[in-house]
């Protein structure tokens, strides 16, 4: 396909996209006002009460406020850390199986007590317009049994308050992420009252690790039977909130972590964000319990408090029956690409053993896929390179007549079997899978800290090696503007190598210096460019040339033996 075609199909993309801006996109402030009227209608037709705010405690050391008040603990395989008996709050967690730096092992700490710096801590209570004592962020509760909770081991807390109406809790861990709190109210009073149960995440500042990456969502989530919406931390900041519901889940999520909130199915709900000094996320039931004398009121919350594994959440999914719950991991439209293509890449990594392996053998795989329609184009190039004296000709026959010049060269194309936009037809549908392949990789926790032979500790992360000191050779660092590692460099190679191969287009001596040029700069400017992703994407596209270069090889000499 000549230049001037393809830079007129960049150019008429570029203006359909700007058109639709201007005069078919819908209105981003509309659509922000609309939505902020309706979440002041949902709160304000709502006869659930606020949820208390939490006091104000000075910061201090993680350290020092995991000693400031007594402790429940919890243990599994997984997870590991504490509960506050003063609010009864889960603001103490650690991931056994990640660390929190390559070649480090400092744990992540998921959550923090309220009164540190990284406060972020799950709560749940009960919230009422009534005149009655309900537990506090400063409640002090008293275990009932034993203090140290685990897969097949519950604890009990209780908080009696002066008209005698016990307030009870049954914390319970699975075997990996999932907490769920049963909270009972004994009415042992004279009293009827109305009561809503509650569940809150506050969290005092971003996160430390926060990416802010614009193909990225870093915040909150909200899903809600069939729909999903998301919520950056930024939006938060400046205004609430709302969604109601009767299924579903809230998640505050990170790249890699989460914690969640997930109400009784089927009753309904409402979801709140909003931001006062701290960002807050919490959940309260609408309907509420009517609660008279000598009665018993129970009701359970859980939440996924963890790491982002697509695996595990699936399987929760279907334990939860909480449909789009896999959305906790977000991959955005091309969904439908890279839930089947994790699959396929965790098959390889189960059979291999290493990440880097099998990306290697998911590349292998994809071009089998793509072998015929790449097989077709590059045949289609090497007859066009073929037809380059005939087409000189015709252009010098009809360099008057542009529209006779088309219909000639359409017949010649067709005369011998050559479609001119074969060579960009596999190029485009490729793209999708291309970055299928990017988010799966940015998003994967299975790739963080996976080690590829010795060199590459972790495919997550850019390549760490750098030509300018010859990959760690010489004592030096440098620059991280010059940090071009051995893999963009490999890279960049191999693809000047497939352009060396490929058949150059026809055209004017002119418009083929322009496309050496190109050709001689593309592979510069994709090295420089791409130097900072995941060496693991890097070695899927090394992977990609190397099998293309070879492929083409083989159709030149085939090509070459006709001739």
């Amino acid at each position: 396909m000549d230049l001037k075609n393809i830079i007129a199909a960049i150019a008429l993309s570029a203006a359909v996209i700007v058109l639709y801006g201007l005069f078919f996109a819908p209105d981003q402030e509309q659509l922000s006002s609309l939505r902020d009227s309706k979440n002041k209608e949902l709160v304000e037709k709502s006869e659930a009460p606020k949820i208390e705010a939490e006091v104000q405690i000075k910061t201090i050391s993680r350290e020092d406020a995991l000693k400031d008040v007594d402790r429940i603990s919890f243990e599994n395989e997984f997870i590991k850390g504490s509960i506050s008996l003063r609010g009864g709050e889960i603001d103490d967690l650690e991931l056994k199986t990640y660390n929190r730096r390559l070649n480090s092992e400092e744990k992540i700490q998921l959550l923090n007590p309220s009164s540190t710096n990284e406060g972020y801590t799950f709560n749940t209570g009960w919230a009422t317009n009534s005149d009655i004592n309900t537990p506090k962020s400063d409640t002090y509760w008293v275990v009932e049994g034993s203090n140290k909770l685990s897969a097949n081991n519950p604890v009990k807390i209780y908080f009696e308050n002066n008209d005698g109406i016990r307030f009870e809790r049954i914390i319970s861990i699975d075997e990996k992420y999932l907490f769920k709190v049963k909270q009972t109210i004994i009415n042992n009073s004279k009293k009827t009252f109305k009561i809503y149960p509650y569940a809150i995440i506050n969290r005092n500042n971003l996160p430390n690790d926060l990416t802010d990456f614009y193909i990225l969502h870093e915040g909150y989530t909200f899903i809600t039977g069939d729909n999903v919406e998301e919520v950056d931390y930024d939006e938060v900041v400046e205004k609430k909130f709302s969604k109601e519901g009767s299924s579903g889940v809230l998640i505050q999520g990170d790249k890699y972590w989460m914690t969640s909130i997930i109400p009784e199915q089927g009753r309904t709900f409402r979801f709140d964000l909003d931001y006062k000094n701290k960002y807050r996320a919490s959940y309260i039931d609408i309907k509420g319990y009517e609660t008279r004398p000598n009665t018993v009121v129970e009701h359970s919350v859980q939440s996924l408090i963890g790491a982002k594994e697509i695996n595990q959440i699936n399987k929760y999914k279907t334990d939860l029956r909480i449909e789009k719950l896999d959305l906790i991991v977000n991959y955005g439209v091309l969904y439908f690409i890279i839930v089947p293509m994790h699959k396929v890449l965790s098959y390889f990594f189960n059979f291999s053993g290493n990440y880097g392996y099998a990306i290697i053998l998911l590349t292998i795989l994809v071009r089998i896929i793509f072998f015929p329609l790449n097989q077709y184009s590059m045949k289609s190039m090497g007859k066009m390179k073929g037809l380059g004296p005939e087409i000189e000709n015709l252009k010098a026959r009809f360099k008057d007549d542009k529209q006779q010049l088309q219909k000639e060269m359409m017949k010649l194309y067709k005369v011998n079997g050559v479609n001119p936009a074969s060579s960009c037809f596999p190029i485009l549908i490729q793209i999708p899978i291309f970055f299928s392949l990017y988010k799966l990789l940015l998003l994967d926790l299975g790739m963080r800290h996976s080690p590829f032979i010795w060199v590459w500790q972790d495919l997550s992360a850019k390549d760490p090696l750098t030509i300018f000191n010859l990959f760690g050779l010489l004592p030096y660092s440098v620059p991280s503007f010059l940090e071009i590692g051995l893999l963009p460099v490999l890279m960049g190679s191999s693809m000047w190598l497939q352009m060396k191969l490929s058949p150059q287009p026809s055209g004017s001596d002119e418009m083929q210096k322009m496309q050496k040029k190109i050709f001689m700069l593309m592979p510069l400017f994709l090295t420089v460019i791409l130097a900072p992703f995941a060496a693991g994407l890097i070695l899927y596209w090394v992977c990609t040339n190397i099998l293309t270069i070879i492929q083409q090889y083989i159709i030149n000499r085939s090509i070459t033996v006709k001739s």
